[in-house]
């Protein structure tokens, strides 16, 4: 694995082998832990689940597996894992995460719930993810290959108990009443907790959110979503 937080790579073609980024030095990541600033990101209703095909098992899409999705009487649109990777793409290449402002959380159709290590580097092609997922679902945990380190790990539901107490949280759907610029969302000084739907189709139902916003008068894509986000808290919060 290459090292490539803040450096340029020497070798362009190295860019899938990285699994992860070693935070800089100067990197202060003890908000984590408490209550400072930070957006934490939950991808909601994602669809990620592992089918056994043959001798092995493969994470279930509507292009590969259209034959066991038509057998077993769901739609096509049921099994979009694709729209997680386009999220995670978005979410963790970008400067707010780059600068430690960002943590993601995913929560699965079927009710597993993962943490993302701010470290990781998303497998840039779907295979490769896939293969990464279907690992995640059946050893509980992904660790970097040449250390300790967990890079995804399946946590204990419900998600509220791992948010900082007292944080907002929010829901995003275009069917919101409210059309809100992501730039009025963000808070001075304290973390906010915002739900993204992974789903193609439908809307989010998460019981703990405060309230929900739109934030544009079209609908948006999930990774568009997360994008618009991150670049409303990167401008408030002074990332460039």
């Amino acid at each position: 694995m290459s090292h490539k937080m803040g450096k340029k790579r020497k070798n362009r073609d190295d860019n899938d082998e990285t699994e992860f980024d070693p935070a800089p030095k100067h990197l202060q990541t003890a908000h984590i832990k408490n209550q400072e600033k930070r957006l934490i990101v939950i991808l909601e209703n994602a669809q990620l689940e592992s089918v056994k095909v043959g001798s092995s098992f493969e994470l279930l899409n509507c292009d590969d597996h259209a034959g066991i999705l038509k057998k077993n009487s769901r739609e096509p649109g049921s099994s979009r894992p694709d729209i997680t990777h386009q999220c995670l793409l978005m979410l963790m290449d970008s400067p707010l995460n780059r600068a430690g402002l960002l943590q993601v959380y995913i929560h699965t159709e079927k009710n597993v719930l993962i943490e993302v290590n701010p470290q990781t580097r998303i497998p840039r092609t779907f295979k490769r993810f896939a293969g990464l997922m279907v690992q995640l679902l059946h050893k509980y945990s992904v660790r970097a290959s040449d250390g300790p380190m967990k890079l995804l790990k399946i946590i204990k539901n419900p998600i509220t108990d791992h948010l900082p107490v007292g944080c907002k949280k929010l829901g995003m759907s275009f069917s919101a009443k409210k059309v809100t610029h992501p730039r009025e969302l963000v808070p001075a000084d304290e973390p906010i907790a915002i739900v993204v739907g992974a789903m193609a189709h439908g809307q989010v139902k998460a019981d703990y959110t405060e309230e929900t916003f739109s934030i544009s008068n079209y609908p948006l894509s999930a990774a568009i979503t997360c994008s618009k986000l991150c670049s409303g808290f990167e401008e408030v919060w002074g990332v460039i």
